[in-house]
């Protein structure tokens, strides 16, 4: 199977590095890895921005998980539905996790609801976003820098979903024979998952 509508990439140095990192973290390449292998050090920069955002907003595991739950399904991406919904789900409660793809942010503290909230926003309409939508955010308790990191977040997160979408990466299977019941049923939108794992 392909990993996307792109051909493989050439295996440079590079490009053997990430398939490595991926059989050593997840036990196959990703097909998203197959697809960013056209770019290695671009991924890498865009992570690294993502790391550093992330860092700079003080922002959880638990809060990056909402953050890219509650944009991945506003923009109907399965791919990091799927991956980041499970991670959520083991570093919360997969009820959590599935509330925060559906929308209803059941299990979510008031702070994370508005964070849930904004990220929606966001992703789906940021013209129509408002001074009043900002304020709820600062009486959720984020001050302005951490407002503006958690944007920052979402955006790049769009960008990467963006791509993964647009060129056709499919969920891997092995996200289906890992994710959550609870997750993987929140997750009716998007591409359907890959029936076998790419090969490296």
């Amino acid at each position: 199977m392909t990993a996307s509508f792109l051909s493989a990439p050439p295996v440079t140095a590079a490009v053997q590095a990430l398939y490595d990192d991926d059989v050593d973290d997840v036990g196959y390449v990703m097909n998203l890895t197959h697809l960013w292998a056209h770019q290695p050090e671009t991924l890498e920069g865009l992570f690294g921005l993502l790391g550093r955002v992330g860092a700079e907003g003080g922002f959880s595991l638990r809060e990056r998980g909402i953050l890219v739950a509650a944009t991945a399904a506003s923009l109907g991406d399965s791919y990091c539905a799927l991956a980041w919904g499970s991670r959520l789900g083991n570093e919360a409660d997969p009820v959590l996790a599935a509330g925060v793809l559906r929308g209803t942010d059941e299990g979510l503290t008031a702070a994370e609801r508005a964070m849930a909230a904004w990220a929606r926003a966001v992703a789906t309409d940021p013209n129509g976003t408002t001074a009043s939508d900002v304020q709820v955010l600062r009486d959720a308790g984020f001050d302005d820098a951490r407002i503006f990191a958690m944007t920052t977040f979402v955006a790049l997160r769009i960008a990467f979903s963006t791509v993964n979408d647009a060129l056709g990466a499919a969920p891997d299977a092995g996200l289906s024979r890992t994710a959550p019941a609870e997750v993987w049923d929140a997750v009716t939108f998007g591409r359907p998952a890959a029936e076998d794992d790419a090969p490296a």
